[in-house]
Protein backbone atom coordinates (compact mmCIF):
# COMPACT_ATOMS: atom_id res chain seq x y z
CA UNK A 1 0.00 0.00 0.00
CA UNK A 2 2.96 2.22 0.69
CA UNK A 3 6.08 2.73 -1.01
CA UNK A 4 8.71 3.82 1.26
CA UNK A 5 11.49 4.22 -1.48
CA UNK A 6 10.13 6.81 -3.61
CA UNK A 7 11.95 10.01 -3.17
CA UNK A 8 11.47 12.78 -5.91
CA UNK A 9 14.58 15.31 -6.57
CA UNK A 10 16.85 12.66 -5.27
CA UNK A 11 19.16 12.06 -8.77
CA UNK A 12 19.37 10.24 -11.43
CA UNK A 13 23.06 10.21 -12.17
CA UNK A 14 23.01 13.30 -14.42
CA UNK A 15 25.95 14.11 -15.99
CA UNK A 16 26.37 18.03 -15.47
CA UNK A 17 29.36 18.26 -17.50
CA UNK A 18 30.98 21.28 -15.22
CA UNK A 19 33.62 21.15 -17.14
CA UNK A 20 32.00 22.28 -19.75
CA UNK A 21 30.47 25.29 -18.70
CA UNK A 22 33.29 27.83 -19.00
CA UNK A 23 33.96 27.04 -22.62
CA UNK A 24 31.53 29.81 -24.77
CA UNK A 25 31.98 28.35 -27.86
CA UNK A 26 30.91 24.58 -26.65
CA UNK A 27 28.14 26.01 -24.75
CA UNK A 28 27.20 27.48 -28.00
CA UNK A 29 27.26 24.27 -30.01
CA UNK A 30 25.46 22.45 -27.33
CA UNK A 31 22.88 25.07 -27.37
CA UNK A 32 22.24 25.00 -31.47
CA UNK A 33 22.13 21.18 -31.32
CA UNK A 34 20.31 20.79 -27.84
CA UNK A 35 16.93 20.68 -26.21
CA UNK A 36 15.61 23.93 -23.73
CA UNK A 37 13.20 24.03 -21.05
CA UNK A 38 11.27 26.70 -20.75
CA UNK A 39 10.26 27.77 -16.91
CA UNK A 40 7.24 30.71 -16.35
CA UNK A 41 7.39 32.55 -12.87
CA UNK A 42 8.48 28.87 -11.13
CA UNK A 43 6.29 26.76 -13.43
CA UNK A 44 8.19 24.29 -16.08
CA UNK A 45 6.26 23.58 -19.52
CA UNK A 46 4.60 20.10 -19.14
CA UNK A 47 3.80 17.65 -21.84
CA UNK A 48 0.96 15.46 -21.44
CA UNK A 49 1.07 15.92 -17.59
CA UNK A 50 3.31 13.48 -16.94
CA UNK A 51 6.93 14.54 -19.02
CA UNK A 52 8.70 17.98 -19.57
CA UNK A 53 8.17 20.29 -22.43
CA UNK A 54 11.65 20.24 -24.11
CA UNK A 55 11.77 22.85 -27.55
CA UNK A 56 14.87 23.68 -29.79
CA UNK A 57 16.79 26.81 -29.20
CA UNK A 58 15.01 29.62 -31.34
CA UNK A 59 11.69 28.69 -31.00
CA UNK A 60 9.31 31.51 -30.20
CA UNK A 61 8.35 30.15 -26.50
CA UNK A 62 12.18 31.34 -25.55
CA UNK A 63 11.44 34.85 -27.89
CA UNK A 64 10.66 36.15 -23.71
CA UNK A 65 13.36 34.89 -21.80
CA UNK A 66 16.92 35.48 -20.56
CA UNK A 67 20.10 33.29 -21.16
CA UNK A 68 19.56 29.83 -20.82
CA UNK A 69 21.66 27.41 -18.14
CA UNK A 70 23.12 24.47 -19.17
CA UNK A 71 21.77 21.74 -17.14
CA UNK A 72 23.86 19.01 -18.26
CA UNK A 73 24.38 15.78 -20.52
CA UNK A 74 21.37 13.57 -20.54
CA UNK A 75 22.04 10.43 -22.66
CA UNK A 76 24.31 12.67 -24.33
CA UNK A 77 21.82 15.45 -25.04
CA UNK A 78 22.33 18.90 -23.77
CA UNK A 79 20.13 20.15 -22.03
CA UNK A 80 18.95 23.63 -20.86
CA UNK A 81 16.62 25.91 -19.42
CA UNK A 82 15.51 29.50 -19.58
CA UNK A 83 13.27 31.70 -17.59
CA UNK A 84 10.64 32.96 -19.42
CA UNK A 85 8.88 35.08 -17.18
CA UNK A 86 8.66 38.19 -18.75
CA UNK A 87 6.20 36.82 -21.16
CA UNK A 88 2.30 37.42 -20.14
CA UNK A 89 -0.31 35.29 -20.76
CA UNK A 90 -3.83 37.12 -21.73
CA UNK A 91 -5.44 34.87 -18.88
CA UNK A 92 -4.23 32.40 -16.21
CA UNK A 93 -1.79 34.79 -14.99
CA UNK A 94 -2.65 34.46 -11.23
CA UNK A 95 0.45 35.12 -9.01
CA UNK A 96 2.85 31.91 -9.04
CA UNK A 97 4.92 31.44 -5.94
CA UNK A 98 2.88 33.71 -3.86
CA UNK A 99 0.75 30.97 -2.70
CA UNK A 100 1.12 27.47 -1.16
CA UNK A 101 0.22 26.05 -4.15
CA UNK A 102 -0.78 27.39 -7.89
CA UNK A 103 -3.43 24.98 -9.51
CA UNK A 104 -3.38 26.98 -12.91
CA UNK A 105 -2.06 26.14 -16.08
CA UNK A 106 -0.76 28.80 -18.60
CA UNK A 107 -0.77 28.03 -22.69
CA UNK A 108 1.77 30.00 -24.90
CA UNK A 109 0.35 30.66 -28.58
CA UNK A 110 3.17 29.02 -30.29
CA UNK A 111 2.91 25.66 -28.33
CA UNK A 112 0.51 22.88 -28.96
CA UNK A 113 -2.28 22.25 -26.64
CA UNK A 114 -0.18 19.35 -24.93
CA UNK A 115 1.97 21.51 -23.50
CA UNK A 116 1.06 24.05 -20.22
CA UNK A 117 3.05 25.44 -17.71
CA UNK A 118 2.36 23.89 -14.28
CA UNK A 119 3.27 23.98 -10.30
CA UNK A 120 6.01 21.80 -10.60
CA UNK A 121 4.75 20.17 -6.84
CA UNK A 122 1.32 19.05 -8.71
CA UNK A 123 3.13 16.73 -11.28
CA UNK A 124 6.30 15.65 -9.66
CA UNK A 125 5.46 12.21 -9.25
CA UNK A 126 4.45 11.94 -13.02
CA UNK A 127 8.10 12.63 -13.83
CA UNK A 128 10.67 10.30 -14.54
CA UNK A 129 13.80 10.02 -11.88
CA UNK A 130 16.23 11.97 -15.00
CA UNK A 131 12.90 14.64 -15.66
CA UNK A 132 12.55 15.42 -12.00
CA UNK A 133 16.07 15.81 -11.34
CA UNK A 134 16.66 18.63 -14.49
CA UNK A 135 12.90 19.78 -13.35
CA UNK A 136 14.56 20.57 -10.02
CA UNK A 137 17.95 21.99 -11.07
CA UNK A 138 16.53 24.32 -13.76
CA UNK A 139 13.56 25.70 -11.36
CA UNK A 140 16.23 26.69 -8.36
CA UNK A 141 18.88 27.94 -10.43
CA UNK A 142 16.47 30.19 -12.32
CA UNK A 143 15.07 31.03 -8.94
CA UNK A 144 18.55 32.07 -8.22
CA UNK A 145 19.25 34.54 -11.54
CA UNK A 146 15.79 36.13 -10.88
CA UNK A 147 16.68 37.02 -6.88
CA UNK A 148 20.36 37.93 -7.57
CA UNK A 149 20.64 40.22 -10.47
CA UNK A 150 22.76 42.49 -8.61
CA UNK A 151 26.16 42.46 -6.98
CA UNK A 152 25.83 41.91 -3.31
CA UNK A 153 29.17 43.64 -2.91
CA UNK A 154 28.68 46.75 -4.48
CA UNK A 155 25.14 46.51 -5.92
CA UNK A 156 25.97 46.77 -9.67
CA UNK A 157 24.27 44.74 -12.43
CA UNK A 158 25.73 41.46 -12.32
CA UNK A 159 25.96 39.07 -15.65
CA UNK A 160 25.77 35.18 -15.99
CA UNK A 161 28.88 32.91 -16.59
CA UNK A 162 30.13 29.59 -17.08
CA UNK A 163 26.77 28.03 -18.34
CA UNK A 164 24.57 30.05 -16.13
CA UNK A 165 26.06 28.58 -12.41
CA UNK A 166 28.01 31.92 -12.11
CA UNK A 167 27.19 35.54 -11.50
CA UNK A 168 30.18 38.14 -12.50
CA UNK A 169 30.30 41.59 -11.17
CA UNK A 170 31.87 43.85 -14.14
CA UNK A 171 32.51 46.64 -11.65
CA UNK A 172 34.10 45.12 -8.37
CA UNK A 173 35.01 41.49 -10.20
CA UNK A 174 32.92 39.88 -7.44
CA UNK A 175 32.01 36.51 -8.47
CA UNK A 176 28.28 35.06 -6.86
CA UNK A 177 27.20 31.33 -7.10
CA UNK A 178 23.63 29.49 -6.81
CA UNK A 179 22.93 29.52 -3.28
CA UNK A 180 21.01 26.16 -2.18
CA UNK A 181 19.69 26.67 1.57
CA UNK A 182 19.96 23.81 4.17
CA UNK A 183 16.60 22.73 5.91
CA UNK A 184 16.52 19.64 8.47
CA UNK A 185 13.51 17.62 8.34
CA UNK A 186 12.74 15.45 11.27
CA UNK A 187 10.55 12.13 12.07
CA UNK A 188 10.48 12.69 15.14
CA UNK A 189 9.07 9.65 17.90
CA UNK A 190 8.70 8.67 21.31
CA UNK A 191 7.22 5.34 21.64
CA UNK A 192 4.52 4.89 19.35
CA UNK A 193 3.96 8.03 18.19
CA UNK A 194 5.19 10.56 15.88
CA UNK A 195 5.23 14.36 16.13
CA UNK A 196 3.65 16.31 13.18
CA UNK A 197 3.30 20.11 12.98
CA UNK A 198 1.31 22.06 10.52
CA UNK A 199 2.31 25.74 9.47
CA UNK A 200 0.04 28.63 8.99
CA UNK A 201 -1.32 28.74 5.86
CA UNK A 202 -1.40 25.03 4.76
CA UNK A 203 -4.31 24.21 3.17
CA UNK A 204 -7.16 21.92 5.31
CA UNK A 205 -5.99 18.92 6.69
CA UNK A 206 -2.53 19.14 6.02
CA UNK A 207 0.34 18.28 8.90
CA UNK A 208 3.84 16.65 7.94
CA UNK A 209 7.12 16.42 10.32
CA UNK A 210 8.98 19.41 11.88
CA UNK A 211 11.25 21.05 9.86
CA UNK A 212 13.48 24.27 9.46
CA UNK A 213 16.45 25.84 8.33
CA UNK A 214 20.13 25.29 9.55
CA UNK A 215 21.58 28.31 11.27
CA UNK A 216 25.04 29.51 10.56
CA UNK A 217 27.63 27.39 12.48
CA UNK A 218 25.16 24.91 13.73
CA UNK A 219 25.13 21.20 12.83
CA UNK A 220 22.54 18.82 11.22
CA UNK A 221 21.86 17.32 14.91
CA UNK A 222 21.71 20.66 16.97
CA UNK A 223 19.48 22.18 13.71
CA UNK A 224 17.09 19.53 14.59
CA UNK A 225 16.92 19.85 18.54
CA UNK A 226 16.43 23.31 18.49
CA UNK A 227 13.61 23.60 15.81
CA UNK A 228 12.06 21.21 17.39
CA UNK A 229 12.28 22.75 21.60
CA UNK A 230 11.68 26.05 19.87
CA UNK A 231 8.34 25.14 17.65
CA UNK A 232 6.76 22.53 20.29
CA UNK A 233 9.06 22.58 23.26
CA UNK A 234 9.34 19.07 22.72
CA UNK A 235 13.40 17.97 24.04
CA UNK A 236 15.20 15.81 21.54
CA UNK A 237 18.04 13.15 22.57
CA UNK A 238 19.52 10.68 19.66
CA UNK A 239 19.37 12.36 16.53
CA UNK A 240 20.30 10.50 13.03
CA UNK A 241 20.65 11.23 9.26
CA UNK A 242 18.55 9.36 7.01
CA UNK A 243 18.24 10.98 3.56
CA UNK A 244 18.38 13.90 1.29
CA UNK A 245 16.35 15.18 -1.50
CA UNK A 246 16.63 18.64 -3.21
CA UNK A 247 13.18 20.60 -2.90
CA UNK A 248 13.17 23.30 -5.41
CA UNK A 249 10.75 25.59 -3.37
CA UNK A 250 12.69 27.64 -4.53
CA UNK A 251 16.18 26.52 -3.94
CA UNK A 252 16.44 24.12 -0.31
CA UNK A 253 18.54 20.72 0.47
CA UNK A 254 15.80 18.89 2.70
CA UNK A 255 18.29 16.94 5.39
CA UNK A 256 15.86 14.12 6.52
CA UNK A 257 16.92 12.81 10.23
CA UNK A 258 15.31 10.71 12.94
CA UNK A 259 15.21 12.14 16.32
CA UNK A 260 13.91 10.65 19.77
CA UNK A 261 12.03 12.71 22.31
CA UNK A 262 12.84 13.37 25.26
CA UNK A 263 9.36 14.20 26.43
CA UNK A 264 5.56 14.21 25.84
CA UNK A 265 4.29 17.72 26.43
CA UNK A 266 3.82 20.14 23.54
CA UNK A 267 4.23 24.04 24.13
CA UNK A 268 3.19 25.73 21.02
CA UNK A 269 5.05 28.74 19.14
CA UNK A 270 2.29 30.62 17.48
CA UNK A 271 4.85 32.15 15.60
CA UNK A 272 6.01 29.13 14.01
CA UNK A 273 3.33 26.41 14.02
CA UNK A 274 -0.45 26.76 13.71
CA UNK A 275 -0.86 23.49 15.64
CA UNK A 276 1.58 20.32 16.77
CA UNK A 277 0.40 16.73 17.70
CA UNK A 278 1.12 13.14 18.59
CA UNK A 279 0.04 11.09 16.53
CA UNK A 280 -0.02 7.03 16.74
CA UNK A 281 1.33 4.80 14.48
CA UNK A 282 -1.86 2.99 14.05
CA UNK A 283 -3.50 6.49 13.36
CA UNK A 284 -0.68 7.18 11.03
CA UNK A 285 -1.60 3.79 9.03
CA UNK A 286 -5.29 5.35 8.39
CA UNK A 287 -3.48 8.57 7.65
CA UNK A 288 -1.58 7.35 4.42
CA UNK A 289 -3.87 5.48 3.71
CA UNK A 290 -6.19 8.49 3.31
CA UNK A 291 -8.70 7.26 5.69
CA UNK A 292 -8.20 9.65 8.78
CA UNK A 293 -11.17 11.75 9.17
CA UNK A 294 -9.05 14.99 10.11
CA UNK A 295 -5.23 14.67 8.66
CA UNK A 296 -4.37 14.20 5.18
CA UNK A 297 -1.37 12.03 4.33
CA UNK A 298 2.10 13.85 3.33
CA UNK A 299 2.73 14.56 -0.66
CA UNK A 300 3.72 11.47 -2.12
CA UNK A 301 7.53 12.16 -3.30
CA UNK A 302 8.43 14.17 -0.77
CA UNK A 303 10.72 13.57 2.33
CA UNK A 304 8.16 13.83 4.70
CA UNK A 305 6.49 10.35 3.03
CA UNK A 306 9.53 8.60 2.67
CA UNK A 307 10.30 9.04 6.52
CA UNK A 308 7.13 8.36 7.48
CA UNK A 309 6.56 5.25 4.92
CA UNK A 310 9.93 4.18 6.31
CA UNK A 311 8.84 4.64 9.88
CA UNK A 312 5.64 2.28 9.42
CA UNK A 313 7.12 -0.27 7.49
CA UNK A 314 10.43 -0.85 10.48
CA UNK A 315 13.08 0.28 7.29
CA UNK A 316 14.73 3.68 8.57
CA UNK A 317 18.12 2.30 8.55
CA UNK A 318 17.46 0.17 5.28
CA UNK A 319 19.43 1.93 2.09
CA UNK A 320 16.74 3.04 -0.75
CA UNK A 321 16.27 1.10 -3.42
Amino acid sequence: MISADVLTFSGSALDRAAHLRSDPQEMARLLAAGQVLPIWRGKPLIRDGQDLGWVPSGHPVLAHGAEPVFLGLDDGIARFAQDISDWSPEAGAEAVEAGFFDPSAQFHPSLPETQCFLELRGVMVQLSARAAELAASAKAVLHWHRSHRFCAVCGAKSAPINGGWQRACGSCAAQHFPRTDPVVIMLITRGNKLLLGRSPGWPEGMYSCLAGFVEPGETIEAAVRREVAEETGVQVGAVRYVASQPWPFPASLMMGCAGEALSDEITLDPNELEAALWVTREEMMDVMAGQHPVIRPARKGAIAYYLIARWLADRLDAPPL
